[in-house]
């Protein structure tokens, strides 16, 4: 004997599914839908087809609360230390600022998992101190 399967989903989501249903059509009866911003134009959809299907929601959710990923905030912390350094003319400042600039760079590159050998990161360390220590 075939078992027959309902024709709506039963249960908790079953339940909701259906009183939204009810909410919408009772919504558009109303005519609450008729004056809605952007009615008549296409939505603008973002396109997420080249993100994993695992993070394409936590990326929609991070756009939708005007929050960037860690790699997009460290690149924008970066360039705005790099042109304050190109403006700061006390010493101290700049060594702070440059030593600042340094850990956001690291950070960086350990977040986008590169492999860095320890000595490559001090030596590179260094040569962005000396560099943006100088006064031009």
């Amino acid at each position: 004997m075939a078992i027959k399967r309902p024709s709506q989903p039963t249960g908790a989501v079953g339940l909701i599914e259906r009183l939204a249903e009810q909410r919408i059509l009772e919504a558009q009866r109303n005519g609450e839908f008729e004056n809605l911003a952007g009615k008549g134009r296409p939505l603008e959809l973002a396109d997420y087809s080249s993100l994993p299907d695992d993070l394409r929601m936590a990326y929609h959710l991070l756009k939708n609360a005007n929050v960037l990923p860690p790699e997009a905030e460290l690149l924008k912390d970066i360039h705005i230390l790099e042109d304050l350094l190109k403006h700061v003319e006390d010493q101290g400042e700049r060594r702070s600022l440059a030593r600042s600039l340094q850990w956001k760079m690291i950070r960086l590159d350990l977040l986008k998992h590169r492999s860095l050998e320890l000595n490559s990161v001090r030596s590179y360390g260094r040569k962005l101190i000396e560099k943006f220590s100088r006064r031009r």
